[in-house]
């Protein structure tokens, strides 16, 4: 899906803390569910507040130690999420995953792992890797979907 596609997967709940959470609905237009630009124009707006905000979100949020060793890059997450937009904007409108992977767009042929590899919180789940595509189980969409939003939040927000 593209950054613009109604996708029901994308749920929105909120809660006081002194209530159960509710869900919250899409903004108002001609797409029936949440899409990725949309929910992370809402959370900009929420953790732009001055209240405390926790957010979870489903998917992974970098990749594992052997990407970085690879690639030379320092553990240095900001430097990561840009390097990562550089090969895989799949914040871009009309871009989805398939196509960065595929090398229709972006370059993320320059930028991949191996699904061998796993950060330590997949190892002790046995969760399946951020590069492993293929199958049920799977977060590696999601994540690389997923990973220019939080670049936009931070740089947003700031640290």
């Amino acid at each position: 899906m593209t950054p613009d596609c109604s996708n029901k997967g994308i749920r929105v709940y909120s809660s006081d803390g002194e209530h159960e959470p509710q869900e919250v609905e899409p903004p108002l237009g001609p797409k029936k569910y949440w899409t990725r630009r949309h929910l992370a124009d809402w959370l900009l707006e929420e953790l732009s507040k001055p209240e405390p905000t926790i957010a979870g979100i489903d998917h992974s949020f970098s990749f594992p130690s052997a990407y970085f060793l690879k690639y030379g890059l320092p553990p240095d997450w900001d430097e990561f999420l840009d390097d990562f937009h550089r090969f895989w904007p799949t914040d871009g409108e009309f871009t989805y995953v398939c196509f960065v992977r595929d090398g229709s767009m972006g370059a993320g042929a320059e930028r991949t792992g191996s699904p061998k590899w796993r950060r330590l919180a997949e190892v002790r789940a046995r969760a399946r890797s951020v590069f492993h595509f293929e199958g049920p189980g799977t977060v590696a969409y999601s994540t690389h979907a997923g990973l220019p939003w939080l670049r936009f939040l931070r740089r947003n927000l700031g640290g």
